[in-house]
């Protein structure tokens, strides 16, 4: 069948890898990259037919994925890690070809195969770490930023390197044509910034007037793989002209819809990227190279992980982010195929070192996922063993003594939000952040804010939390908000804790840390919407308030579950046992007309009326003789079964 049955092979083997990666708990890069080992054409039984063609659709799974990346990821959000980006990596680069090369001299080769070694593993996969963020979660933190940034300096150096490393012979030969590349790419990016500035949002206002779900879909593909030809024509990247036309079109009123359609045709051109990654692998090559092998990759990865990290340290990224890029950016990249063909085909890489280094990418590409899990590991382990004595921080304090008072961890959207709501009820708070700009911007707001590390003793000293009342944990950061809750919660055991949870999974986990109620954004819109949804159904009040507080208690049953031991988790079942329900009075019901204490409501069904809603009045705490009437809404308090004793009770007739 030619390349429909290569695909429909592979898209079958990714499945079966896919699934059994799930079963065992790994990410599913390495379900997919297994699968291509298995169907790949150096592998004996059923294999593809036709690798090149694999390899060429390949190109476009990297596109679409950089592509959803740039919608993603605004240039605003990527500004704050500018100098890193284009100062830190051409350092990194650097370090690491130097590093390269002293390898590959080790092992014995040349020194024109060392060089193209040393480049070789400078870069990083930009597919393997986006997609290794993604299924973490952790797209938004601030070393993801830093991640990206650094990703895609690292791919515009491959151009150099595609441009001079055929010519380390005759240097004076490839220097004019890395001139003519790099002014083809000023053209281009200029281009690109009026372009689509203008066109790019005209366009796609028109195409969705005409309501087409088909037609705008087509739209935006062939506005990120449109751009990605243009920047292959003019002798650039096709992923990074993807990531930039998907910049360029995040500033569109239609981006979020044009992330939303282009996500599942992103996953299944990315899983045949990823599937053709383990097509390249060689096992016989592996198996009869084994030191070589074990050997290149693990220095690759401590030495590659080591540059990174400490350059991110360099530039003033401290806490986990240094161990987060060391070990989620160590991998050799898919831009380093390119560079190896292009040192095979020129003569410059021995068969032996062609195969080394793409052996090499394969598998450090495989083992990303992970070692990016033990980056939140390895931090706790170096904080417990080397605590922070002097934290980077600057304290500006409310005026006043700092005692009862309320801790907000992250002056981002949401922790601003909650400060202003704080401020509006004076509630004596302070805010603690470790992003300057936020701080900054927090500051010019008129906000008590402190800048430090929310998992450092010390500034949480300094903002007084052994003296707090209640500690407000709002970053996205899923580390670094469980060892924000495990610092706080070491030095003050009884303070309560809200925080923002990412997923189900988190929830168990800050459940299990002493948490006394954590939020889940998409829960609580799920839970809004089909509140709304109802009202305009018609649907009784109580009701709907009884549905959203039965759906509320099953979404965040797993953190219940795993509330562990002692007082705050006994509280918080407390709570949930005895809870208040509003319950509406009918027309024609046992209620109307009697007074509470005529009804005998606490010896009937054991529920107490703590609250009455009449009109525009609230009456709180109703007497024995309030008299009921038919609308009332009252605020009923008691076990569930209690509960729903009273609201039988209410639906009685006369």
């Amino acid at each position: 069948m030619g390349i429909a049955g290569d695909i429909a092979l592979i898209i079958v083997a990714a499945f079966f890898g896919g699934l059994i990666a799930r079963r065992l708990g790994l990410p599913l890069i390495l379900g997919y990259i297994a699968a291509g080992v298995v169907v790949g054409p150096k592998t004996g039984g059923l294999t593809v037919g036709s690798a090149h063609e694999i390899e060429l659709l390949a190109e476009i799974g990297i596109a679409l994925l950089l592509f959803a990346i740039g919608l993603h990821f605004p240039i605003d959000e990527l500004r704050p890690v500018k100098r890193i980006a284009f100062l830190g990596t051409p350092l990194q680069i650097l370090l690491t070809l130097l590093f390269g090369y002293g390898v590959a001299s080790l092992f014995g080769f040349g020194w024109l195969e060392a060089v193209w070694f040393g480049a070789l593993i400078s870069l990083s996969s930009t597919a393997v770490v986006l997609k290794t963020l993604q299924e973490q979660g952790v797209m938004n933190t601030l070393s993801s930023r830093v991640m990206i940034g650094m990703l895609v300096v690292q791919d515009l150096a491959a151009i150099p390197f595609l441009v001079l490393l055929p010519e380390l012979r005759n240097l004076q030969k490839g220097l004019p044509e890395l001139g003519l590349s790099a002014l083809e790419a000023a053209a281009f990016v200029a281009g690109m910034a009026i372009f689509g500035s203008r066109v790019f949002p005209w366009l796609m206002e028109r195409v969705a007037r005409w309501n087409s779900r088909e037609l705008f879909l087509i739209a935006v593909a062939a506005v990120g793989l449109g751009v990605g030809y243009a920047t292959y024509y003019v002798g650039l990247s096709f992923a990074f002209g993807a990531f930039i036309a998907g910049i360029v079109l995040s500033r569109s009123d239609y981006s979020h819809q044009a992330l939303a359609d282009i996500a599942p045709l992103r996953d299944v051109f990315a899983m045949l990227f990823f599937v053709s990654v383990g097509m390249l692998l060689d096992p016989a090559f592996v198996w009869h190279h084994v030191p070589l092998v074990a050997a290149a990759v693990l220095l690759v990865f401590v030495g590659k992980g080591a540059i990174l990290a400490g350059v991110t340290r360099v530039f003033g990224y401290v806490n986990i982010a240094p161990f987060a890029v060391g070990l989620g950016m160590f991998q050799v990249g898919e831009f380093s195929f390119l560079l190896a063909q292009a040192g095979a085909s020129s003569g410059a890489l021995s068969e032996k070192m062609y195969s080394t280094s793409l052996t090499v990418a394969v598998l450090t590409m495989a083992f990303t996922p992970l070692a990016a899990r033990t980056a939140p590991v390895l931090y706790g382990l170096w904080r417990r063993r080397f605590p922070a004595t002097e934290p980077a921080m600057k304290v500006e304090l409310p005026e006043g003594e700092l005692r009862e008072h309320v801790v907000v961890v992250g002056c981002g959207r949401v922790g601003t939000f909650v400060s202003r709501m704080l401020r509006r009820l004076d509630q004596l708070f302070v805010v603690l952040d470790i992003d300057p700009q936020k701080v900054e911007a927090a500051r010019e707001e008129g906000l008590p804010v402190v800048y430090g590390d929310a998992t450092s003793g010390e500034v949480l000293e300094a903002v007084g939390i052994e003296d707090a009342r209640l500690a407000v944990v709002t970053v996205p950061d899923v580390i670094g908000a469980r060892l924000a809750v495990q610092r706080i919660r070491s030095l003050n055991p009884g303070v309560r804790i809200v925080a923002r949870s990412a997923s189900v999974e988190e929830l168990e986990e800050l459940g299990r840390l002493g948490v006394y109620e954590a939020v889940q954004p998409e829960f609580e819109a799920g839970i809004e919407l089909a509140r709304q949804a109802l009202v305009q159904l018609g649907i009784d009040a109580g009701e709907i308030q009884r549905f959203s507080d039965t759906v509320r208690r099953e979404l965040y049953a797993p953190m219940a579950r795993r509330g562990g031991s002692g007082m705050l988790p006994q509280l918080r079942r407390a709570s949930q046992l005895i809870e208040t329900e509003w319950v509406s009075v009918p027309e024609g019901s046992f209620l109307a007309g009697s007074t509470i204490g005529e009804l005998g409501v606490r010896g009937r069904t054991g529920a107490s009326i703590v609250a009455l809603v009449r009109g525009e009045d609230v009456i709180t705490n109703p007497g024995p003789g309030e008299r009921l009437c038919p609308g009332d809404m009252l605020a009923v308090l008691g076990t569930p079964e209690q509960r729903a004793s009273f609201v039988e009770l209410a639906r009685s007739p006369v």
